[in-house]
């Protein structure tokens, strides 16, 4: 009798640890390298957490690793290819910076009806704090912003934090913020960054990014 109780209370404590390791939060570090202005750059680091918004971290490393929107690696798309160029198009001071549409029309068609399932809102939106941005229930796609600063507010509309980020938001506050929310997204998707240079060519973007080991990275 004792030997059989001492067994159960065994796999019970296996289960626990096995249950325990499925729901670990998993944090990726991820670098950006941006262009704030015609002579001035600087960078930046995400720390993306799997259990914050798991739909919504795996799409921002999905995006960072180069997988395309149908879950395979494409050899028509890379990381790079969706990063690079990508500019901060919607900037509102005191409140956010946007970005997520890729430079080049080919590459952000294929995300504009890639939408995913609700993230519940684990935590709230602080300063640093990133999100994917929404026009409704269920219609994730690629498009986040960083909070500037406390956004609670957007806590109680659905907006999910899935990474915050832990090194160089002073170079984040410097992204521009000159033409607040004046770019059409619907040209932006249309042209690209063809649209967004003759426009608006003072929009800070991004040069680069990519997974980092820690933020011991130089900066």
């Amino acid at each position: 009798m004792a030997s059989s109780i001492q067994m159960l209370l065994s796999l019970l404590f296996a289960l626990v640890v096995i249950l325990n390791t499925a729901n670990a939060d998993e944090v990726t570090l991820v670098k950006f390298e941006i262009q704030i202005g015609p002579s001035k750059s600087g960078s930046f680091i995400m720390e993306v957490h799997s259990d914050w918004a798991p739909i919504g971290a795996k799409r921002f490393l999905d995006l960072v690793d180069g997988i395309g929107p149908t879950g395979n690696r494409q050899p028509e798309y890379s990381g790079e290819t969706f990063w690079k160029g990508l500019r901060f198009f919607r900037v509102i001071d005191g409140f956010m910076a946007q970005f997520g549409i890729a430079s080049k029309h080919d590459i952000s068609a294929q995300w504009v009806n890639a939408k995913l399932k609700d993230d519940p809102v684990k935590e709230s939106n602080k300063k640093g704090y990133v999100t994917f941005a929404t026009s409704g229930p269920d219609s994730r796609t690629s498009q986040m912003f960083i909070n500037f600063s406390d956004n609670s507010f957007l806590d109680s509309q659905g907006f999910a934090p899935f990474a915050k980020v832990v090194q160089g938001m002073e170079v984040v506050d410097q992204i521009y913020k000159g033409y607040g929310e004046t770019p059409d997204q619907g040209m932006i998707q249309d042209e690209g960054n063809r649209y967004l240079k003759r426009k608006f060519p003072n929009l800070s973007y991004v040069k680069s990014v990519q997974r980092v080991e820690s933020t011991g990275d130089e900066l």
